[in-house]
């Protein structure tokens, strides 16, 4: 670990860039955010919930960053100022993790600019993103939709059933 203010050597960042480009190339969603002013606590409540759903965060100099996307073949984005970095293979959970820490800390925290299949995308599509509903919410409202006719047999099957029982 490296004390406040310690550089990192340049063996350090060749190797940082290198992993960054492995984890970009894997990346459907890549999120830019602004962490200005928020906790260590606020960082890491944003961490735990990127473990969560398979996703990574790193703050990571724009420099660094900006390689590690060009060897990974994404579209360049404008780093400037102090950036968060929020990546994953899961476009949907990935956006969600940026919006709920968005929400969460309005003061702090913003969406910045992404990257959705290697494409630029900006914070209204990110957040659009984040709104719709995740593969788990859609399967459930699928298995509404093929139950609502069996459920509607099932009762009329039982109202016929106790109207049959009434007449006899």
């Amino acid at each position: 670990m490296r004390s406040k203010g310690e550089k990192m050597t340049k063996a350090e960042k060749q190797q940082l860039v290198a992993e960054l480009t492995n984890e970009f190339k894997d990346a459907s969603a890549i999120i830019v955010c602004d962490y200005k002013g928020m906790s260590v606590y606020e960082l890491e409540a944003i961490r735990k919930n990127a473990r969560e759903n398979d996703a990574k965060v790193k703050v990571v100099k724009n420099t660094l960053a900006s390689i590690a996307l060009k060897n990974a073949d994404q579209e360049e984005l404008e780093l400037v100022n102090t950036n968060l970095v929020i990546w994953g293979s899961d476009q949907l959970a990935t956006c969600k993790i940026a919006d709920k820490a968005a929400t969460a800390y309005k003061e702090k925290f913003s969406v910045k600019s992404g990257l959705l299949e290697g494409k630029v995308a900006d914070v209204a599509t990110i957040t659009a993103m984040a709104k719709l509903p995740g593969r788990e919410e859609l399967l459930g409202m699928l298995l509404n939709v093929w139950n609502g006719p069996a459920r509607s047999i099932a009762i009329g099957l039982q109202a016929l059933a106790a109207k049959r029982a009434e007449e006899a």
